[in-house]
């Protein structure tokens, strides 16, 4: 997918993919909900408002309240690409969230998952 292509996506219509690759592996929305806190600083009722809006993927990385201090912790391969390589900061992001996701689904605990 091009990158313009997923910058302008929905959020509303990104975080259900997020959520049903979750619950494929027996994990949960609250689960999700809570990586995508951590990541982004968002608290669960902020996080709420911003799926309410229907904004674009790229407005909610850029209005995120801070992201993790930890989230250069988060290593590994997306789509086949590192995502400590990637240039792009808001690719960047965006790769993190698929990545820390994608452990949620292989059943890593929360607490790697959350680099505490």
């Amino acid at each position: 997918m091009p990158r313009q292509s997923i910058f302008n996506m929905s959020l509303s219509k990104i975080y259900p993919m997020l959520v049903q690759k979750a619950e494929r592996k027996n994990r949960t929305q609250a689960e999700v909900n809570q990586i995508i806190c951590w990541l982004t600083g968002y608290s669960q009722s902020e996080l709420d408002a911003q799926l309410a809006k229907d904004i674009p993927y790229q407005t909610f990385f850029e209005e995120a309240p801070q992201i993790n201090p930890n989230c250069n912790l988060i290593t590994g391969v997306v789509c086949g690409v590192r995502v400590e390589a990637i240039e792009d900061p808001l690719m960047q992001k965006i790769r993190w969230l698929d990545k820390l996701v994608d452990e949620l689904a292989k059943g890593k605990t929360m607490e790697k998952i959350l680099r505490t």
